[in-house]
């Protein structure tokens, strides 16, 4: 348990912080399932519009640190490359 009031307080913040991590990573996976999904039904169109709101997503999740940045990137760079295959 924290002794100091500074102690305290960092953990007070470290609740509030998990707490808004959690809110994203769980809304970015949940845009990420929407571009998954759209690819496994074989609806370009669907899943183009999916990942231009997925895509922001992932790298603004790793700007603030819930993602690393190559994380974020390597799934950004999949996913287009499977929705590009969509149409050949």
């Amino acid at each position: 348990m924290a002794n100091t009031t500074s102690a305290k307080k960092a953990a007070r913040k470290a609740v509030r912080r998990t707490e808004i991590n959690k809110s994203r990573r769980s809304v970015l996976k949940t845009e990420v399932r929407k571009v998954e999904e759209a690819i496994a039904a074989g609806d370009k169109g669907k899943a183009m519009a999916a990942l231009k709101v997925a895509e922001p997503l992932l790298v603004r999740t790793a700007q603030k640190g819930i993602l690393h940045k190559r994380t974020a990137s390597r799934k950004v760079s999949r996913l287009t490359a499977r929705v590009n295959a969509l149409s050949a």
